[in-house]
């Protein structure tokens, strides 16, 4: 055999292992994707079919509840998805070094941080209407703004639960049934909603009552599963450890709260400036309906997100820094993949969108102004949460905290409010602004993802594990239960 052919060989054999590398990685990808995105798509599919019947109520309704959801909600909601985060750091790091009884325990201090943190913030629903006042929104949406807002406090400690148990099943890839229940839930609410609204004609009552009862029913299945002993290596009961060591877990919490809050907030900032501009409820509406289907986008890929954490975090936790450097090239490039098919088809129906929420002529026509804008941020969502899911598996929480604040905060806003007011484009100058502060934000976070020493990010992975780890009791370790 010469040397063209030895070479060839070996050609074809490193293609045949890369594909073999690569189908297996992918496998692993998906088999925690599929189930996150599948529950992140229905939970909050929750809120937009929640919005859709209010929408058909009157754009009144529609423009409250998307103002109380963008600006309450959203600010709730980043505090505590951030704060959740710690639970998939720690979660994801112990299941890769084998430490199973310490997943648990996080799961517990995590309720205990969160639930407090979930406590301070229900007030802010209880006076959403001088809140409102003070920013300056109009009366008639203020006032409508305290009958929708109370509704959502439940929903405050459904989050606490959900989330955290969420990541604790995926963490172990356990999170199928997350997506499964999630997804009856959807189907229960489409049913509450039609029941509730179109039959019984209870409203906005009606509609805010679906939305609570689907969620804490997916909650409950979540709470059976893991009591009911499907989870026998890492879920052992309450124990009294969960009260010692929160502070680091605090600290944990406070950078990966920063961390999502940031994003959040910038989103719900530009529609509050919606709120400032010529005909407020329709410039709401308009971009509302733009930023929940963006939402919506964006929970699919927040399933690459979770995958990026969870395969970063384990191979992190056994020590392979290759296999993390591996994992990320693969879930980016599927990832860009599923945004380049989602671009296409919201260049397609741009025109259709908006009668999902709305038949008013003028709110179709905002919101087909902003399509090709918006076509562009569904592309950009495929990369920037999976860089920030690697983040997440790394613990590196508090730089990309950092990240969010300049690119949002010190990019984005402003060229939105020049472009939206000194230059007069309206919504569609919020919607560059906003553009412009996530593509800042994903071209740092992609340098800062290459420039990353691996071998390094092991090591600190080992010594948090360590300084952490409680030593398993004989009940810990004893054999699971039949």
């Amino acid at each position: 055999m010469d040397d063209n052919q030895v070479e060839e060989r070996f050609l074809a054999q490193k293609e045949e292992d890369l594909k073999t590398r690569v189908w297996i990685e992918s496998k692993a990808i998906w088999r925690i994707a599929f189930p996150s995105i599948l529950s992140r798509v229905t939970s909050f599919g929750m809120m937009v079919v929640t919005q859709s019947f209010l929408g058909h109520i009157s754009e009144v309704e529609l423009a409250t509840y998307a103002l109380v959801q963008s600006i309450l909600v959203r600010f709730m909601y980043g505090i505590l998805i951030g704060m959740s985060s710690a639970t998939e750091t720690l979660c994801g790091q112990a299941f890769g070094a084998g430490h199973h009884h310490m997943m648990g325990i996080y799961l517990q201090r995590s309720w205990i941080v969160d639930g407090i943190t979930a406590t301070i913030l229900a007030p802010l629903f209880i006076f959403a209407t001088p809140i409102l006042r003070l920013l300056g929104q109009e009366e008639e949406i203020a006032v409508a703004a305290r009958s929708i807002s109370i509704w959502f406090i439940p929903m405050i400690y459904n989050f606490v639960v959900s989330m955290t148990i969420s990541m604790f099943l995926q963490a172990q890839l356990k999170n199928l049934i997350v997506g499964w229940l999630s997804t009856a839930s959807f189907v229960f609410h489409i049913f509450l909603s039609w029941l509730f609204v179109d039959k019984f004609n209870w409203g906005v009552n009606g509609a805010m009552a679906a939305m609570n009862i689907s969620g804490w029913t997916m909650v409950f299945g979540q709470l059976v599963y893991v009591f009911g002993g499907w989870c026998p290596n890492t879920w052992k009961g309450f124990s009294k450890a969960a009260f010692f060591d929160l502070l680091p877990v605090v600290k944990l919490s406070i950078s990966s709260g920063v961390m999502i809050c940031l994003e959040l907030w910038y989103y719900s900032i530009l529609v509050l400036m919606a709120g400032y501009m010529k005909n407020a409820t329709i410039a709401i509406d308009a971009f509302s309906i733009c930023l929940n289907i963006n939402g919506w986008e964006l929970m699919v890929c927040l399933g690459f997100l979770v995958a990026a954490s969870v395969r970063v975090s384990n191979e992190l936790g056994r020590g392979n820094a290759k296999a993390v450097k591996f994992a990320i090239k693969t879930i980016l490039g599927t990832s860009t993949c599923i945004g380049i098919v989602l671009w296409v088809l919201c260049l397609v129906f741009r025109n259709q969108i908006s009668y999902l929420f709305s038949n008013d002529e003028e709110v179709a026509e905002a919101v087909s102004s902003l399509s090709i804008l918006f076509a562009f941020s569904i592309l950009l969502n495929s990369v920037q949460p999976v860089l920030s899911g690697i983040a997440v598996g790394a613990g590196l929480q508090t730089m990309v905290a950092y990240v969010n604040l300049g690119c949002y905060y010190v990019v984005g806003i402003p060229i939105g409010i020049l472009l939206g007011y000194v230059v007069n484009l309206q919504v569609k100058g919020l919607w560059i602004g906003l553009m412009s502060g996530v593509a800042m934000q994903s071209l740092i976070l992609a340098y800062l993802v290459w420039k990353t020493d691996w071998d390094e990010q092991v090591k600190k992975a080992s010594e948090r594990l360590n300084r952490w780890l409680l030593e398993p009791t004989e009940e810990d370790q004893s054999p699971p239960h039949a």
